[in-house]
C-alpha cells in the first residue's frame, strides 16, 4: 500500500529485496544432468488460490510451460493444435477432437478418458472459469483417439474457447486430493503435460519446475525453472540489472531506462487498464456520478505521463493489439449527462502487482478530486484484493485486463466482466441492453461478423459509463543478455518454453 513515490529512491530502497533469492545455496537448484542450464525468473503475480487451474493462476501454469489445453492461440488469434492435432464440426453443437500421443507428467497416456474427465472438472469448478462463463458443456471420450465437445447451446468459437489456460488438461492424480473432500484443491505438481514439470511450490515465494524428457514436443532446452514471485516491480528489474535473474516480468515503465535497450523487449498486448465503477452499490450506482467521472478522467496523462509512451490512450476495451477493433468501433450511445459530485466520498482500490496502477490511481483521485469527489485510495497485493473486489466492496477500481486472455474470442470477456451473470465482474454491470448486445454476438459463427457484434456490444458497455477505458499497454520484459527463445506472447499465455534458454 505504498503511494506515488520518487523513482530514483524506489531504486535503491527495493535492491535487498531478491539478494540470494536465486543463491544456489537456496531454493533455487543446480543444473540438471548438464545437458542446459536452469533458468531464474521473476514473476510479478504470486498464486492466489494455490495454483489452481481454474483461476487466475492458470496463467502462472502456461506461462511457465506446465499446462496446455486440447489448442493453442497462434499468431492471428486463430485456434491451432496442441493436445489435440485436429477438429471438425458435427452439427452446430458438437466438435470432435483428435489427440495426438502424449504423456502426463506422472507417466500415463493422454487418452479421450483422461481429456474428458479433465474438462468435465473444468465445468463443475466454483466460480466457473472465465472461458466458461455463459456455456454449458460436456466431454466424452469417442474411440481411442477422439473427445467428443458438445455444448447446449451452439458455440461457434468451441475450438478457441479450448485454447483458455483455464481448460488445461491433468491427469486423474491431479483431482485426488478434490476428491478426498476436506476442501481439497486440483494438484498441478507433476501432473500436467506441459515441457516443465512442477516439482516444488514454496506458498506464494517460490517454485521450482524440472524438464519434462517425454514432452510430446520435444525436449526443452532449459533443465528447469527457479520461478519467483515478486510484486515489486522495481525489484524485479534490479534482480535482473545485477544478474541474480534471466527473465523479469513486467518491469515497470519508471524502470525501463535503467535496463540496456537489448535487455528490455516491449510487446504490444491485448490487455487495457480501466476504471471501473461499481454500478450496483454506492454513489456510482447513479449513472450522473459515472458520467462525472468519465468526463473527469484524462487518459492521454496516463498514457504519456504514467507510461512514459509505453501505452495509448484508452479508445475502448479492445486496443490496438486488437488490429481488427478500430475499423469496427461503434460509438457508445444513450450516455447520462455528468452530475455534480459536491464532495461525493468514494473508495477507489488497485494493486501493486502492476508497478503503474498505484501511479495511475494516484492521477486518477486528482483528477477525481478536482471534478468534487473526495477520494480515500486503497492499495494492496492483487491476491488480497481481489475477493473484495468481486464482491463490490469498492467503488472503483484500476484494473490492467488481457481482454484476449481467457479465450481469444473478444465476445468471452464481455460475457464474464460485464454481464449480469457475468464470473468477473467488478464493475457489477447488469443492464439488460448490454446482455442482450453480448448474447447476439455470442450466436455468431462467421468471424467477422461476430467482430462487428463484439464490437455493437463494447458501444453498449461504454454507453453505462461504468468501465472507462485508460490505457492500452505495452508490456515490458526484463531478459538477460545470455538469453535466448523467450515466448513474447501479446496474448500474456506464454513466457516460457522449449527453446528458452541460457
Amino acid at each position: 500500500m505504498r503511494p506515488t513515490r520518487s523513482r530514483v529512491l524506489a531504486g535503491f530502497l527495493l535492491v535487498p529485496l531478491l539478494t540470494g533469492c536465486f543463491a544456489s545455496g537456496g531454493a533455487s537448484r543446480k543444473d540438471g544432468d548438464g545437458s542446459g542450464s536452469r533458468l531464474r525468473v521473476a514473476l510479478a503475480f504470486p498464486p492466489a488460490e494455490q495454483f489452481s487451474p481454474y483461476g487466475a493462476d492458470a496463467t502462472l501454469l502456461s506461462r511457465l510451460g506446465v499446462s496446455e489445453g486440447l489448442t493453442v492461440l497462434d499468431a492471428n488469434g486463430s485456434a491451432a493444435p496442441a493436445l489435440a492435432r485436429s477438429w471438425r464440426q458435427d452439427g452446430d453443437k458438437s466438435w470432435v477432437f483428435t489427440l495426438r500421443e502424449a504423456r502426463f507428467q506422472d507417466g500415463g497416456d493422454v487418452t479421450p478418458a483422461a481429456v474428458a474427465a479433465a474438462l468435465t472438472r473444468a465445468t463443475e469448478a466454483e466460480p466457473v472459469p472465465g472461458a466458461l462463463s455463459g456455456v454449458t458443456l460436456t466431454a466424452e471420450p469417442e474411440g481411442e483417439q477422439t473427445v467428443r465437445v458438445s455444448t447446449t447451446e451452439p458455440d461457434p468459437v468451441l475450438p478457441l474457447r479450448l485454447s483458455s489456460p483455464a481448460l488445461a488438461v491433468f491427469s486423474e492424480k491431479a483431482y485426488a486430493e478434490a476428491d478426498a473432500g476436506n476442501g481439497g484443491r486440483v494438484d498441478p505438481v507433476g501432473t500436467a503435460t506441459g515441457p516443465f514439470r512442477l516439482t516444488e511450490v514454496d506458498g506464494t515465494t517460490s517454485a521450482a519446475l524440472d524438464r519434462f524428457d517425454d514432452y510430446w514436443g520435444g525436449r526443452a532446452q532449459s533443465s528447469g525453472v527457479d520461478a519467483r514471485f515478486v510484486a515489486d516491480g522495481t525489484a524485479r528489474a534490479n534482480a535482473l540489472r545485477t544478474g541474480e535473474i534471466d527473465l523479469a516480468e513486467a518491469v515497470p515503465v519508471s524502470q525501463a531506462a535503467t535496463l540496456d535497450q537489448e535487455t528490455r523487449k516491449d510487446t504490444a498486448t491485448t490487455r487495457t487498464t480501466s476504471l471501473l465503477l461499481n454500478s450496483a452499490s454506492g454513489p456510482f450506482k447513479e449513472p450522473e456520478l459515472r458520467a462525472a467521472a468519465r468526463e473527469a478522467v484524462d487518459t492521454s496523462a496516463l498514457a504519456e505521463g504514467v507510461y512514459e509512451g509505453y501505452g495509448d490512450p484508452g479508445a475502448g476495451i479492445y486496443g490496438p493489439a486488437v488490429t481488427w477493433a478500430d475499423g469496427k468501433r461503434v460509438a457508445p450511445r444513450g450516455r447520462a449527462a455528468a452530475g455534480r459530485a459536491k464532495g461525493t466520498a468514494v473508495t477507489l482500490a488497485t494493486y501493486d502487482n502492476r508497478p503503474e496502477l498505484p501511479e495511475v490511481a494516484q492521477v486518477l483521485k486528482q483528477q477525481l478530486e478536482r471534478a468534487g469527489f473526495t477520494v480515500k485510495l486503497e492499495v494492496r497485493e492483487y491476491s488480497r484484493l481481489e475477493p473484495d473486489a468481486l464482491e463490490g466492496k469498492f467503488d472503483a477500481f484500476v484494473l490492467a485486463r488481457n481482454t484476449l486472455l481467457d479465450t481469444g474470442d473478444p465476445v468471452a470477456v464481455l460475457a464474464g466482466d460485464y454481464t449480469c451473470d457475468g464470473g468477473y465482474n467488478i464493475a457489477q454491470l447488469c443492464d439488460p441492453e448490454v446482455d442482450r448486445a453480448v448474447d447476439r454476438a455470442e450466436r455468431i459463427a462467421d468471424p467477422s461478423e461476430r467482430q462487428d457484434a463484439a464490437m455493437a456490444a463494447e458501444a453498449a458497455v461504454l454507453g453505462s459509463d461504468a468501465v472507462l477505458p485508460l490505457v492500452h499497454q505495452r508490456i515490458i520484459t526484463g531478459v538477460g543478455a545470455p538469453v535466448r527463445g523467450v515466448l513474447l506472447d501479446p496474448y500474456e499465455r506464454t513466457l516460457v518454453g522449449t527453446g528458452t534458454r541460457r
